[in-house]
């Protein structure tokens, strides 16, 4: 069922803490179906999740009253303790997975699903994302090391953007890091690779989060399958046409699932690609600090783009609903960027169970999408239809109205047009000047005809009679 919206005299902190007070393993859809011994996989990892923030609490809670300092050093050793146990368990349960990938990916699909949604390992990322994607055996791997050696047209637009790249991670900091390096040089190697799309702002943070976890060479190979097969490639074309369809069908679920959010948007018009842009683009990696980010990651790697949209519409909008609709446009920015990056810390269990009890429908946005396409194309006819109006006009304007330039600045399709607009006027006055002296030798005919008609005839008033009086036309 679709997430239900939050009421405006609630507030998001409220919306937050019922969250968090729900139980951690609540089944999805997808986990009703798995056997008992997939089922306690699944509570192991719920167990070491929990564990995993007991412990950082506790951690924290150290430097509390020196009566609770006891206590808490207990609590911490005894988490710890048991989190050893279920973290050598997900170890050797991960190290299975990718000796057995494909077993996996055929006969055990749901569970992986359930995993991944779980969080992969930090240490298994790197190959578990390359499997994922198939990126273990490219061919384009051969040719990195000759695309560095290549100079290409969007070096200092990469060079200028690298520096504004996850600014405050240690591996990027400073001009001369080993992070701004490698970042630049896989950027540098897809521009070459890809030069209708080249390089785009926003790709450089999937980029970096790659270098996070593996080489470079790696790096490369998975963004590249990124682009060509979980359609980022159409993301970030120019005309960025994906992005606008992403939007188009964002729109429909935001009115659908929370109205009065929408209306409230719309009265302060403040626009979905104004909030909502980034999170299609960077995949949330500039929203969520990088922890809860890189969990979204891991799914997305699993599922494509699709929890972007449960993820907005039931997680980030719902959670602050309260607030948005008191704030004019500026405020509403300002939230966007300040508060909620930090509202997700603590609970990325949370957020990513809650994304996907929104329902889903693949049948309703593929609709969306057809509908879309239908707009523009009908927004193409126009356009080109404007287009021909216009260029008819200044044609004809130009004809009519032109100044004779100088000698040398008139094209040569220019004086052909000129030419055969003479041409034509010149024979239409050739024509009136046949017809006008055929004309006049008939007038003159008849006028010497008339005169020697008159030879014998009586004056009238002592005149003869003139051509005008005798009907000629001309005289």
């Amino acid at each position: 069922m679709a997430s239900p919206a939050i009421s405006p005299d609630s507030s998001s902190h409220e919306a937050l803490s019922s969250v968090n007070s729900a139980p951690a393993c609540s089944p999805t859809s997808d986990s009703e179906n798995l056997s008992p011994d997939e089922l306690e996989l699944l509570a192991k990892l719920e167990e070491q999740n929990r564990l995993l923030e007991a412990d950082s609490k506790s951690m924290r809670s150290m430097n509390g009253s020196r009566r609770n300092s006891g206590s808490s050093l207990v609590s911490s050793s005894s988490a710890s303790s048991n989190l050893s146990h279920l973290e050598e368990d997900t170890w050797i349960l991960w190290g299975r997975i990718v000796n057995e990938w494909d077993e996996w990916r055929k006969k055990k699909e749901k569970l992986l699903k359930e995993l991944i949604r779980k969080g992969i390992p930090h240490h298994f990322r790197a190959i578990v994302w390359q499997l994922l994607c198939s990126a273990t055996d490219m061919p384009v791997k051969n040719q990195y090391s000759e695309l560095l050696k290549m100079s290409s047209p969007c070096e200092k637009l990469i060079r200028r953007d690298i520096a504004r790249t996850y600014p405050e991670h240690e591996f990027f900091k400073g001009q001369d890091s080993l992070g701004q390096e490698v970042l630049f040089n896989v950027m540098k190697a897809y521009s070459l690779v890809d030069r209708e799309v080249g390089y785009c702002q926003g790709s450089a943070f999937i980029v970096g989060l790659l270098l996070m976890q593996m080489p470079e060479e790696e790096a490369f190979c998975v963004f590249v399958r990124l682009m060509q097969e979980y359609r980022l490639r159409e993301l970030f074309k120019p005309s960025m046409a994906e992005l606008g369809l992403c939007i188009y069908q964002f729109e429909y679920m935001l009115q659908e699932q929370l109205p009065e959010l929408n209306i409230h948007f719309r009265s302060q018009s403040f626009l979905t690609s104004m909030y909502a842009s980034s999170w299609f683009l960077t995949l949330f990696l500039t929203t969520f600090p990088l922890p809860v980010a890189t969990r979204v990651f891991d799914i997305f790697m699993y599922e494509g783009p699709q929890p972007c949209f449960p993820l907005g519409c039931g997680n980030v909008l719902p959670f602050n609903q309260a607030e948005l609709v008191q704030l004019d446009m500026e405020g509403m920015s300002q939230y966007f960027q300040k508060v909620i990056p930090h509202q997700f810390d603590s609970c990325p269990d949370k957020l990513i169970l809650r994304a996907f009890q929104v329902k889903y429908n693949p049948k309703k946005m593929k609709r969306l999408e057809k509908e879309y396409a239908a707009i523009k194309n009908k927004e193409m006819e126009e356009q080109i239809e404007i287009k021909v109006r216009w260029e008819n006009r200044s044609r004809h304007a130009m004809v009519v109205t032109r100044p004779r330039c100088p000698q040398g600045q008139v094209t040569r399709a220019q004086e052909a047009e000129e030419n055969y607009i003479i041409k034509r006027e010149l024979a239409v006055v050739k024509q009136r000047c046949t017809s006008a002296t055929e004309n006049l030798q008939r007038a003159q005919t008849t006028i010497r005809q008339l005169q020697d008609q008159q030879v014998g005839v009586p004056k009238l008033g002592g005149q003869a009679p003139s051509a005008t009086t005798l009907g000629c036309p001309y005289q």
